[in-house]
């Protein structure tokens, strides 16, 4: 005799990516470049989730390297913005897109594969 309201086990829980919220981050990053307001979302959100208990050490080093991307951003951003007036703040602008997008997607690619930011003295570093 077979019982007919034996219920399924539950399904097992499926772990955590823990690069998850890096790849957000590259995305309101990417995004920002059109809604600036995404990367400064990007930026807390790094800042929140770098060094908690839900991040491994390769998403540690992708979230240091956003901070790092972020601020020096910002500081060439502030740069260019008061070389305007003198006419080659256009041409740090440029630079400002260029240099920053290779970051963005090299960073992604990087993050993709599970790989940690490496070739910067910093990438280890856990603190900015």
């Amino acid at each position: 005799m077979t019982d007919q309201n034996v219920t399924p086990p539950p399904p097992a829980p499926t772990p955590k990516d823990p690069m998850l919220p890096v790849k957000i981050i590259y995305g309101l990053y990417a995004v920002g470049y059109f809604v600036g307001l995404t990367s400064l979302a990007g930026l807390i959100y790094a800042y929140i989730t770098r060094g908690s208990g839900d991040s491994d050490p390769v998403a540690d080093s992708h979230l240091t390297f956003q901070i790092r991307t972020f601020w020096i951003g910002f500081g060439i951003a502030l740069v260019a913005l008061a070389t305007m007036v003198v006419g080659i703040g256009l041409l740090i602008w440029l630079f400002l897109v260029v240099w920053g997008l290779t970051r963005v997607i090299s960073g992604f690619v990087l993050c993709n594969d599970g790989r940690p930011i490496t070739g910067s003295k910093y990438a280890g570093v856990l603190a900015v």
